[in-house]
This record gives C-alpha cells, sequence and structure tokens, in this order.
C-alpha cells in the first residue's frame, strides 16, 4: 500500500518536470564529474554515456600511486569554460637537436580536424626559440595554411628575459579554423649554428599568456624538461558534427531532436572559430546551459515580479517543504525501484537455478555462494575506477575486499547478449564443481545486475602471456629453465585433473598463455571457463559449435565440431613450444603473413640446430636432452591425428619425469650418440611438420591459418 502511495504520489510531483523531456541523452547521477580537482562539465564526461558525443569523452587515468588527472585522449586537460567555449590541455614540444655531428628531429603532428576543438588564434602562437632556428607550422589537411618563425643570435649577451622579439625566441599567430598542424625544421638554416652554448631548437604551438621567454631556454633543456616537454595550449570547442554541423539557427530548426542547448533559460550562438555553435544562459540566469534546468536564475526580482515580505517567506518555506517531501519520497521510491530491479535480474539470470545447483551439489567446492550487490559494492567502494585491476573488449575487472577481510577480483562483464548468459551460467556450475591448487578459485557470483558479476581469488602476477611475451623497460622479464617446466606441470596437472579427477570429465576448450594466471609466487592457475564443456567419462566427444583461439584451435576440432579431451591437449601443446621457444602462438613473418608456431617450429628443426630454434635463455641452465624432449612431446601433442596424441595424465608425468631428470642431469655438449639420437628426432619432426607446413612450388612453407586447416583436412582420421 505505502509504495503504490509512494509512486503515485511521486508521480505527480515529477509529471510537470518531465513535460519536456530532452531528446539529448544527459548523464545519469553516477557520472564522474570531477577528476584530479579539474572540474569536467556536462558536454563533457568521463566514461560511457556522460558525455554528449565521443569527442567530448573524457579520461580519469591515475599517473603515479594515488594521482589521477584527466585526459582527452592522450593529452592532459587542466580546465574547461562552458562560458567562453575553451579548454586549456597540454601540448608536446617540437625538437631538433645537434648530437655527435648530425641533427636528430623529433616534430609532432596535431590532428582535431575531425573533432570539435580548433586552436585558438587569439590565445596560442607559434613558438620558436633557438640560436638561428627556423621552423614552420602548416596544415596539409584543411586551411592550406603555411607560415613560420626565425629565431637568430650570435651569443648569449644578445639574449634578454621576457623577450620574444626574434633574437632567441620568436612568435607568430595563426589564422582562425586551424585544426591541424604539422612542424618542420629547416635543417640547413642553423648550418651556421655555434654549437657550443646552443645545441637544440624548439617549436611550439602554445598558449601565449602562459609563456615567459627564459636566456636559459638557449644552453640548457630546461624548456623542454618543463612539464614533461609540454606546455599548454587553449583550444576553441563548440557543438560540432565533421564537417555537416550546423550553426545556431540551423541547429534550433533541427528535426532529428539533437538541438543542444536543453536548458529552458538558455540560446545558442555561432562559435567564432570554426563551424557549429555553443549554448550561453539567458541574461540574469548562470549554471549549466548544456543540462536540463541548467540554468538558474541569478536575480529572482528582475525576471519575475516580487511580492511582499511576509508573503515572500511563506513561499520560500512552502517551496523548501516541498523540495524536502520531493526528496525524501524520491529516495524511497528509488530503494523500491531498486529492490525490485535487482529480484528482476536475478530471476532473469537463473539465481534460483543456481541457488539449487550449488546448495545441493555435494561436490561443489567450499565458499562458493552467491553475493548480493551490496556485498560486492562495499568490497570496491562502489565500483570506485582506483580498484580496476585490468580492462578488456568484454568487461572490467574490480580488486575487492569482503568483510571477512579475503582480497578477491571481481569480473563485471560489459556484454549483455543471452548467450554470454549462458556462458556465465556455464562457469559458475563448472568452477564450483573444482578445487585445485592450479585452477583459479570461484569464490561466488552475484546476480543482481544486468549483467552478472563473478567472484574469483585474486591473482596479482598476470598471465603466462604477459610474463613470455611483454616487455618492461624495453626487454623481456628472465624466465628460468626450472620455472618453464614448473609452470608446465602445474597447467599440465589441472587439465589432467580436469579431464579424469573431477565428477565428470571437464573439457576447457579454450587453453591459451592468457588464460593462465599468475599469483605472487607465480604458481600457474588455469582461468576462463565461460566456453568450457561438461562430458560423461562414457562418452567418446561433444558435437559443439567451433569455439577457441586461432593458434590454439585443434585442427579436427575445427573441421568436424566434435570435441573430446584431445582438443585440449593440441592447444597444450602450443603452450608447451611458447615456453621453449618465447614466440607467440601466431607469427607474423616479414610479408606480414601470419603462420602458426607449431608449423614454424616443426619446420625451423628440420633445418637448423637445437639452440637456433629455442630460447637461447634456457640453453644456459637447461638439459639439452630434457630440451629435445619436451620439443618431442609437444610434437606429439600437436599430431594432427589424435589417436596419436597422449591424454593429458600421460603428458604430465612425462613433464613430471622430465622435470626431475633436469635437476640431476647437468647440462653438457652433445656427444655423438645424443647428436644422432637428436638428428632422428629433427629428422621424425621434419616428417610430421610437412602435414602441416609442405612446400610450396617456390620452396617455401609459410601458410596461412586457413591454408593449413585445409592441409589438416586430408589427414585420415
Amino acid at each position: 500500500m505505502e509504495a503504490r502511495f509512494l509512486l503515485h504520489g511521486l508521480g505527480l510531483l515529477l509529471l510537470l518536470a518531465t513535460q519536456h523531456a530532452p531528446a539529448v541523452a544527459i548523464p545519469g547521477p553516477e557520472c564522474q564529474t570531477k577528476c584530479g580537482g579539474v572540474d569536467i562539465p556536462y558536454p563533457f564526461g568521463i566514461g560511457d554515456n556522460c558525455s554528449l558525443s565521443a569527442g567530448f569523452n573524457a579520461s580519469c587515468q591515475e599517473v603515479q600511486r594515488g594521482v589521477y588527472k584527466p585526459f582527452l585522449g592522450d593529452a592532459e586537460l587542466l580546465n574547461i569554460s562552458l562560458i567562453n567555449g575553451t579548454l586549456r590541455g597540454m601540448n608536446h614540444i617540437s625538437t631538433n637537436c645537434y648530437n655527435s655531428d648530425l641533427m636528430e628531429a623529433h616534430p609532432w603532428t596535431y590532428d582535431a580536424s575531425r573533432s570539435p576543438y580548433r586552436f585558438s588564434d587569439t590565445q596560442n602562437k607559434f613558438t620558436v626559440i633557438g640560436c638561428n632556428a627556423l621552423a614552420y607550422i602548416y596544415d596539409t589537411n584543411g586551411t592550406g595554411y603555411k607560415s613560420g618563425c626565425v629565431s637568430t643570435c650570435q651569443n648569449l649577451r644578445d639574449l634578454t628575459n621576457g623577450t620574444c622579439s626574434g633574437v632567441g625566441c620568436c612568435q607568430t599567430a595563426i589564422p582562425k579554423g586551424l585544426g591541424y598542424y604539422d612542424v618542420v625544421f629547416d635543417s640547413g638554416f642553423n648550418a651556421s649554428q655555434d654549437w657550443n652554448f646552443s645545441r637544440c631548437s624548439y617549436a611550439v604551438l602554445m598558449e601565449a599568456e602562459s609563456f615567459n621567454f627564459s636566456t636559459t631556454y638557449i644552453n640548457t633543456t630546461m624548456f623542454n624538461d618543463t612539464n614533461t616537454g609540454q606546455v599548454p595550449l587553449v583550444m576553441d570547442w563548440a557543438i560540432r558534427n565533421g564537417t555537416m554541423s550546423l550553426a545556431c539557427e540551423e541547429a534550433k530548426l533541427n528535426k532529428t531532436g539533437t538541438y543542444a542547448c536543453l536548458s529552458s533559460n538558455s540560446g545558442c550562438v555561432n562559435s567564432r572559430n570554426g563551424p557549429g555553435y555553443l549554448c550561453n544562459c539567458s541574461e540574469g540566469y548562470e549554471g549549466n546551459p548544456y543540462l536540463p534546468d541548467g540554468c538558474h536564475d541569478v536575480d529572482e526580482c528582475k525576471n519575475s515580479p516580487c511580492p511582499s515580505g511576509g508573503v515572500t517567506l511563506s513561499s520560500a518555506a512552502g517551496i523548501l517543504f516541498l523540495a524536502a517531501v520531493v526528496a525524501v519520497l524520491t529516495r524511497r521510491w528509488q530503494r523500491i525501484v531498486q529492490k525490485r530491479l535487482r529480484k528482476i535480474y536475478f530471476r532473469k539470470n537463473k539465481g534460483i537455478l543456481l541457488e539449487q545447483l550449488i546448495s545441493s551439489d555435494h561436490n561443489a567446492s567450499d565458499g562458493t555462494k552467491i553475493f548480493s550487490l551490496n556485498e560486492l559494492e562495499k568490497a570496491t567502494d562502489n565500483f570506485d575506477h582506483t580498484r580496476v585491476v585490468g580492462r578488456g573488449g568484454h568487461g572490467t575487472v574490480y580488486k575487492g575486499i569482503l568483510t571477512d577481510q579475503r582480497v578477491v577480483a571481481i569480473k563485471r562483464s560489459k556484454v549483455k547478449e543471452s548467450i554470454e548468459i549462458e556462458q556465465f551460467i556455464n562457469e559458475v556450475a563448472i568452477l564450483s564443481q573444482i578445487n585445485h591448487r592450479n585452477v583459479v578459485k570461484l569464490h561466488g557470483c552475484c546476480l543482481e545486475t544486468e549483467v552478472p558479476l563473478l567472484v574469483y581469488e585474486f591473482i596479482s602476477n598476470g598471465t603466462l602471456y604477459d610474463l613470455l611475451h611483454c616487455e618492461k623497460n624495453g626487454i623481456l622479464l628472465p624466465l628460468s629453465w626450472e620455472e618453464r617446466l614448473r609452470i608446465a606441470v602445474e597447467v599440465a596437472g589441472a587439465l589432467a585433473y580436469l579431464h579424469s579427477a573431477a565428477s565428470m570429465a571437464i573439457l576447457h576448450r579454450d587453453i591459451k598463455c592468457m588464460n593462465i594466471l599468475l599469483n605472487d609466487s607465480y604458481t600457474a592457475k588455469v582461468s576462463d571457463f565461460g566456453a568450457s564443456k561438461s562430458i560423461p567419462f562414457d562418452q567418446t566427444h561433444l558435437v559443439t559449435a567451433v569455439q577457441g583461439t586461432f593458434g590454439y584451435l585443434d585442427p579436427e576440432y575445427y573441421h568436424t565440431g566434435h570435441l573430446n579431451e584431445k582438443s585440449d591437449v593440441y592447444s597444450f601443446g602450443v603452450i608447451l613450444l611458447e615456453l621453449l621457444t618465447r614466440k607467440k602462438a601466431i607469427i607474423v613473418n616479414g610479408n606480414g603473413e601470419r603462420q602458426n608456431l607449431s608449423s614454424f617450429f616443426f619446420e625451423e628443426m628440420g633445418m637448423r640446430p637445437l639452440d637456433e630454434v629455442v630460447d637461447r635463455e634456457i640453453l644456459e641452465k637447461g638439459s639439452e636432452e630434457v630440451i629435445m624432449s619436451m620439443a618431442r612431446l609437444a610434437e606429439e601433442c600437436l599430431s594432427l591425428t589424435r589417436e596419436e596424441r597422449p591424454t593429458m595424465k600421460d603428458v604430465e608425468m612425462r613433464l613430471q619425469m622430465l622435470r626431475a631428470r633436469q635437476g640431476v642431469t647437468p647440462r653438457k655438449r652433445m656427444d655423438g650418440e645424443v647428436a644422432r639420437r637428436c638428428e632422428a628426432v629433427r629428422a621424425n619432426m621434419t616428417n610430421g611438420a610437412i602435414l602441416v607446413a609442405a612446400a610450396s612450388h617456390h620452396g617455401s612453407r609459410q601458410y596461412s591459418l586457413e591454408q593449413e586447416f585445409v592441409l589438416s583436412s586430408q589427414v585420415p582420421r
């Protein structure tokens, strides 16, 4: 009864406010409006559906621990003015320096031609610093504008602080409408330069007011070092849409409902720099004209007759009382709607089914539970952006701390299609049955949101892909042969458990380096079971739609749709090759053609010795016999005929044996007998590799992925 009254009463109070609902989308209350002390007013915004258009979408980035700053693209934002239609950001300095008998130029290009922005012609100047420096600024992308500025000096005594009139420093204005520029230095002009006191020249389009020339800019790198090689720049912005931008009067008549001046007390004016228009509050009002009711009366008596004092006080009290009632009713109504919405999502996400599954399954791992949204909001500070630990095409991962102090990773998907919901339910059902030290632990899930949330144990050291292939400061992190063997054993053990030790055989279906997580001690954890399938032990295979990742995908499964445990064995074989070579599963050659790592490896093994094919780092500590045995095991896993592949249990046992042999076998030069055995192995590998990478009519063994699968379809099954 109370709920009906609240909804009805609030509906009456809000009816008038919604009669002129805007056609242009407006930001919700969850949208962030400040970052690093900088206000981000609408039409700008941070996050999805928080700005008028993509051109106004900013980001709030952590530039150092605990310090956040706003950015538009890769340019740092300093401030935004709605009244003036300007924003200040940072711009890169172009440099031209003399080093070791040669000139090194690093010019920057700035392209804003297809955005809502133009370089302010009134607040910016093209600035050149140096002795005998000539630089050009030009626009080849629109206006055809080209200009230059020359700065000369013979010695430091010619320079004056604060003066930029051509001696050591020069400035020139730019035209209206400029949205693109390149910088070019004339290196021939400074051929007579005295490099003893001036080794660098600089050129940049920058805010004139923020610049004060210093003579130290000539004989030091202080100008370029200031703000990490960037200086302030002012951009004029307007409501624009590429080359089809409407003027103010046209925008008012626009029938598509995209007129941006949403406040009833606002109007538009044409942009003074380029096409488009701006919105301003009407005279006597101030605020944000781009929001409904965003312009507020700053002089009530000026814009409407003022009643007598007694009436004024009673009216004010009545308004305050009404506002308080509306606020209370709104909060209660929101709580009721939110509660009902969460129940709807819970049912839609098959929450009752999952509750029954988890409570009735005696094999479900301990601690798997269904969390409430309130619990996860508390664990992540309402999904604060500072808690984000990873982003991907399908969603975001947050770090959370539960009430029992467990640190967890909360996976929040973007995708809302029913197939993704089915994969989510599948992943919960699969992981609730698994309890293995090398499989990522699922703590539970939340079903009270439109897209369900998964709660995992927190894994801190990224993925095996990151460890093998991602550089830090231009170099790959060291990874010893013993560590590689250990990771291979751990992953093989997890897959063997999934295939044979769980209550039903579980086929992962997407084994790859990106799905192998590493914890603090670099212990491997198999993750991402959204595509996995359960299969009874007495059933030989499943017929499914093909799903997986190229480079790791079993060719027979690709052609037949028949899925069994040997498909995971093939994918694991590719991981073994990545551990041996530190190359990615898909290799791009010099001609831009893609090739599977498997075909590349066995082709190379047929033509070159082992130490020229595998990663040199593992040869320092690894026994060549053990390395060759692992390569041979990878060859068996990657056989195009499933019957010839070993089981994952066999793979695990053989890797355990190799690890034990490595521990007692010192590395040595290959003697004659070992060399003969390795030659035999290479010969066998070559014969097997011909099936995948047969030589073409001109001797090349490089094939596209599609060609390799066609070849594999010819293999007898």
